[in-house]
């Protein structure tokens, strides 16, 4: 692991333990055993990296979802649907106070940001992969895939945040819906 990625991973560490706003650059220097001056070489200010910590917790979702997506069965639709909603799940909220203290109203901004980041990686990664898949089965029925894909993103993140005891079918029949989703079950 080099520096910057050592920097990034402490930063993390530190943002899970204190909280963003109680974790300063001396800290961050501190807990990796480097200088401020070379924290600095590798990061402008403090949202730099704290923009790089956010951009690896984008991965490690990313990474969540290429399982999701190398594990389900192409064309069984209602089995790749039953299985995302714990995987977004889990993304929301199997994470450490960093992850709860972006949704609080003092990193709103921030956490916006970050929600938009989101959905943009997923989307993309979605709309080359698991959208492809569904195409060689199925008529895709919706104009601006990568769009919709973004928007139904953000709007499925915001409905568990604020109704996260909805139950997985209720998400699984949102998501289908909105993509006008072929459901019976197709051979490959």
């Amino acid at each position: 692991m080099g520096r910057r990625e050592q920097i990034i991973a402490c930063t993390r560490e530190l943002y899970e333990e204190k909280g963003l706003a109680k974790t300063s650059v001396q800290d961050i220097a501190d807990r990796v055993g480097v200088t401020r001056s070379l924290f600095y070489h590798y990061f402008t200010d403090k949202d730099a990296v704290t923009s790089a910590v956010l951009d690896s917790y984008i991965e490690d979702f990313l990474a969540m979802l290429k399982t999701w997506n190398d594990r389900r069965v192409e064309g069984d639709v209602e089995g790749a649907l039953r299985t995302l909603v714990p995987v977004l799940r889990r993304a929301l909220f199997e994470r450490g106070s960093f992850r709860r203290a972006l949704a609080s109203r003092e990193n709103a901004s921030l956490y916006i940001d970050f929600i938009n980041r989101v959905a943009d990686r997923a989307a993309r990664y979605i709309v080359t992969t698991t959208v492809q898949d569904y195409g060689r089965l199925h008529e895709i029925r919706i104009e601006h895939v990568y769009e919709s894909f973004y928007v139904l993103i953000l709007g499925v993140v915001g409905y568990l945040r604020t109704h996260p005891e909805a139950p997985d079918t209720v998400i699984e029949d949102i998501v289908a819906q909105t993509l006008h989703l072929d459901r019976s079950k197709s051979e490959a």
